[in-house]
């Protein structure tokens, strides 16, 4: 198995068939997604209104922070990596990852790395949670190319023939 960002993960046939193939093994294809411009998720939908003015608050910054994200990101995965409808949730999720790192980071600046419980000085979890949401956004950096070690390993969508990507 050739490799792309990682030794798990194959080239896409075209990049195969492009540098050659001597080892004459089967180039597959892979599944053909149609591509698709990505409608902008409700963001109310994942960051929803509540009664509580603190958590409030910090669902507005959600949503302003995820709606960036994805005004930032999509126009240029939909040229760049030729983004289907499939990847809506792939595209979606990757924007609440930067919502809510951006979420556990403020609340790690305002109290703190260790905080006060009711056993004494612990580490403030949000320390816990931003890992955990920096983990998961590396994976969707990386297989949507949003690195650049991760872009090398991307082919480009053929372009359509009949369309201009500026129209």
């Amino acid at each position: 198995m050739e490799t792309m960002a990682d030794r798990y993960r194959p080239k896409p046939a075209a990049i195969r068939a492009r540098e050659g193939n001597p080892s004459k093994a089967e180039i597959r294809e892979g599944v053909i997604v149609p591509r698709a411009v990505l409608a902008e998720p409700d963001w109310r939908e994942v960051f929803k209104d509540s009664p509580a003015a603190e958590i409030q608050g910090a669902n507005i910054r959600c949503r302003e922070m995820a709606s960036a994200e994805w005004q930032r990101v999509v126009p240029i995965l939909e040229v760049a990596a030729g983004l289907g409808e499939v990847d809506h949730s792939t595209v979606k999720d990757l924007c609440v990852c930067v919502a809510r790192i951006d979420q556990a980071e403020r609340d790690l600046s305002e109290r703190g790395l260790m905080v006060t419980a009711e056993r004494g000085t612990v580490k403030n979890g949000a320390a816990t949670i931003a890992a955990q949401y920096r983990s998961q956004l590396a994976r969707y950096i990386r297989e949507l190319g949003l690195s650049p070690s991760a872009r090398v390993a991307i082919a480009p969508p053929e372009p359509d023939d009949d369309s201009d990507i500026w129209d």
